[in-house]
């Protein structure tokens, strides 16, 4: 947003502040202040001067020796000049004197010959001046436009100025206008505020008014309803739509001043009219539109959505094919232009316009952000509309404008501006309790003080229930929707650098300290295991999850960046294995990969209950070969996957009994492959699966053929607590070790037969682990024969033999009864 700081003294008349303080009191305040811009430097120094005669260059044949005279009595002087538009005697132009200092071009004038005479100074151009990019021609002034020796700064003010460029965040629309930050400003410095008001001439009685053909009409056939009609069809995208009319207007150039405010704030002069709706739109922060209206068919102004097939030409003499999620304003034929974004071609103001519509109007910003996008424009109207207008200064941004326009445009206007309402839109009213003020600032604040600031900025005060404001929100914030909000505004104004540096209260939860403890501890398990962590997006494309077979999405992002992030994910594998493709792709083919946060579930139906459930889950990944020295390289294999799985769940649940069993192909893991998947159980519990990737997962995913996941459900083991671990003293007597070899059918688990030989052992038996898996030679077909060590100890003597044997043969034949197993000898 550009900002005059003329425009805003004007605005503000007590504002003595140079544009130096004011830059930093609205940067401080949160409308950051990115730069300052000296508007037609050098007009200060320029004067005006009157063409006495004119003649050639005696030596040079482009240019001419021009007599000028500066008034006061002051002797004429002769300047040479090479422009083609010198006018004649009597004219009015402008003089940069000697001395004079052009920054536009980089210059100070000095006094010097050319071809062979002096001159006395230089008459000027508007981009010598920096004032506008047209250089075809020096600046000539109307007749009479100023007494002959007024400095041109003093008969134009708007030509010397100062640009402040504003960083406008996009919660901030009512910033967008100089009226706007003109309160803001007043609010910063301490002045009371008065919005402007402008107001009608008087009636038409008496008066009549221009028809388009020229001759006068009744002035009963002047009223709007006689002129034009209005209809609104969307009231949801278009609440209000106002009209005022300026009838017998004479197209043409507007004031100096009026063209180089608009210039001075990037915008291009175009004629009285149009220039009319750009300053007001500058002023206020609310778009116009101007329409002729003999142009408008059926004398209807229709706002519609548009209709399957329609197409529309644009003022950029762009055809546009419209959906039926555009908003138009039609006339009874068509479309005469976008709602909010850009007017029609059809109805635009021309050199014969005589009657002008002006159109002031309320639109949704949703959807005026949705046309704007869809074709691909972003005008100074869709830019503010897509943010916001304030949907309360519609009658006094029309009536602004129908005033200038009678003082551009010459016509007449109607003493009526009229408002056609589909909706209401009511201020919104917000409880400010002083005792919150107090609390989020850190500092006690004045009630006093509080409603002077909050009076400043346009809230109204509704009422007072003990410490606690009711407030009535201005329509130009619609950022303003909570208490908060409102502190945010007393802190600004009050200013953040008389806020003391005080250490706000702290209110530590252990429920919350918990989870986030126990995040850490399982993160540190899976580094102390060799794993490196891989940082996963939570969005993730729906494909990826139906591809690995993860619950369904319970989340959809409503406006995605793409498709690969149109939900939110419901199982970390997708994201992990995105991660070692990426690896394996960049020659990384031996991956060691984890990674641990929420993923989010479908919840059970419930009025009082979200969406989505939020659980903390571990996925690991391992590809290639296992890290080996002066020994040949050994791929990964599903005894690795079980190895970091049981030994990720011992170290994070403190030792509570955690095993793996065989998935069966009727409930194995969609993305692990038939051999080798297992389920992994904690105290009996299922809580997670490893396995080999089945491959067409890995070929979805361009994972390394080979590929190993393990995945647990990280909130499950929490819910279950946590055993803390406990000091064992070193052995002081020696333990009895035995083997047990046995022979069982393929469909039996080791583990299971592990527990039960666990179990038969009793509180004679220290541990039990498996340690040799054969098949082959001398093992009858479908069976497996299954080697278990089996280490016997007491803490407080030596077992003799006898012992040991008793229990050695409970074991045997309690594997042989529940098994059917038999010793390998």
């Amino acid at each position: 947003m550009l900002a005059s700081y003329q425009w805003l003294r004007s605005l503000v008349p007590q504002l003595t502040a140079s544009p130096e303080d004011v830059a930093a009191r609205l940067t401080s305040a949160g409308l950051e202040v990115e730069g300052l811009t000296a508007y037609g430097a050098g007009s200060e120094s320029c004067i005006i001067v009157r063409v006495v005669s004119m003649r050639p260059h005696p030596n040079r044949a482009n240019l001419r020796l021009v007599t000028v005279d500066r008034g006061g009595g002051a002797a004429h002087e002769e300047l040479v000049c090479g422009a083609p538009n010198v006018p004649d005697p009597g004219g009015l132009v402008v003089l940069a004197p000697l001395g004079t200092h052009l920054p536009a071009k980089g210059l100070t004038l000095e006094k010097k010959a050319i071809g062979g005479i002096e001159s006395a100074g230089m008459l000027v151009s508007e981009s010598e001046l920096g004032l506008s990019e047209d250089h075809d021609g020096i600046i000539v002034l109307p007749p009479d436009f100023a007494p002959v020796g007024t400095r041109f700064s003093d008969a134009v003010p708007e030509a010397r100025d100062t640009i402040f460029s504003i960083g406008v965040t996009p919660n901030r629309p009512d910033a967008l206008g100089h009226v706007g930050i003109a309160r803001e400003v007043a609010a910063l410095f301490g002045f009371p505020w008065s919005p402007p008001e402008p107001k009608l001439p008087e009636p038409l009685r008496g008066k009549s008014a221009v028809a388009s053909d020229g001759p006068p009409v009744r002035d009963d056939a002047t009223k709007m309803d006689s002129l034009v009609r209005v209809r609104i069809e969307d009231g949801e995208r278009c609440a209000h739509y106002g009209t005022a009319l300026s009838l017998g207007v004479t197209i043409r150039p507007s004031p100096l001043g009026i063209r180089y405010r608009l210039s001075a704030l990037g915008v291009r002069p175009i004629s009285n009219v149009v220039d009319v709706t750009n300053i007001v739109m500058l002023e206020f922060g609310h778009p116009l539109h101007a329409f002729d209206l003999d142009l408008v068919r059926g004398a209807e102004i229709i706002v519609r959505r548009a209709r399957p097939g329609e197409t529309m030409r644009t003022l950029d003499d762009k055809e546009h094919q419209l959906t039926d999620d555009d908003l138009v304003i039609g006339d009874a034929e068509g479309p005469t232009g976008l709602a909010g974004v850009m007017g029609g071609a059809h109805s635009e103001i021309r050199a014969t316009t005589s009657r002008v519509l002006i159109e002031c109007a309320y639109f949704d910003a949703r959807g005026v952000r949705r046309t704007s996008r869809r074709h691909g424009f972003h005008t100074e109207a869709s830019h503010r509309f897509e943010r916001g207008v304030d949907p309360g200064d519609t009658r006094a941004v029309l009536t602004r404008a129908a005033v200038l326009m009678q003082e551009l445009g010459g016509g007449t206007v109607l003493s009526e501006v009229r408002l056609t309402t589909a909706r209401e839109i009511p201020a919104a009213v917000v409880r400010l309790r002083l005792s919150r003020v107090d609390q989020l600032i850190g500092v006690h604040i004045a009630q006093d003080e509080v409603t002077g600031i909050l009076k400043r900025l346009g809230f109204v005060l509704d009422g007072q229930e003990g410490d606690t404001l009711v407030l009535k929100v201005p329509t130009h914030r619609p950022d303003v929707t909570r208490e908060v909000d409102i502190i945010d505004d007393i802190a600004r104004i009050r200013g953040l650098e008389t806020l003391p540096a005080v250490l706000p209260p702290m209110h530590p939860r252990l429920d919350v300290g918990g989870q986030e403890e126990a995040v850490r501890r399982a993160r540190a398990a899976a580094v102390e295991l060799g794993l490196s962590e891989a940082l996963t997006f939570r969005f993730i494309a729906r494909r990826w999850l139906e591809a690995v077979g993860a619950p369904a999405p319970a989340l959809t992002v409503a406006n995605p960046m793409s498709e690969r992030e149109s939900v939110m994910r419901t199982s970390l594998l997708p994201g992990l294995f995105e991660a070692v493709s990426r690896a394996s792709r960049h020659g990384e083919h031996d991956v060691r990969m984890f990674a641990i946060g929420p993923v989010f579930l479908a919840a059970p139906a419930s009025d009082k209950a979200p969406p989505a459930e939020e659980r903390v889950t571990f996925a690991a990944v391992l590809s290639g070969d296992r890290p080996s020295y002066l020994t040949k390289p050994v791929a990964y294999d599903v005894w690795d996957a079980k190895g970091v799985a049981l030994g990720w769940l011992t170290r994070i649940t403190g030792g509570r009994e955690a095993s793996a069993v065989r998935a069966e192909e009727s409930e194995r893991p969609h993305h692990l492959h038939p051999r080798g998947a297992a389920f992994l159980l904690l105290d009996g519990e299922r809580v997670g699966n490893f396995g080999p990737v089945h491959p067409d997962v890995a070929d979805a995913f361009e994972l390394p053929q080979g590929a190993l996941a393990i995945e647990i459900d990280l909130a499950k083991i929490l819910a279950g607590g946590r055993r803390e671990p406990k000091y064992t003293p070193i052995p002081r007597f020696p333990a009895s070790v035995r083997d047990l070899a046995v022979v069982v059918p393929d469909g039996i688990s080791a583990g299971d037969v592990e527990r039960a030989v666990r179990e038969a052992a009793g509180a004679l038996g220290e541990y039990v682990t498996l340690f040799d898996r054969y098949v082959g030679g001398g093992v009858p077909a479908g069976h497996a024969s299954l080697a278990f060590r089996i280490v016997y100890r007491v803490a407080d003597r030596t077992l003799t033999d006898a012992e040991v044997d008793a229990q050695h043969t409970k074991a045997i034949e309690t594997v042989q009864a529940r098994f059917g197993a038999t010793l390998r000898a």
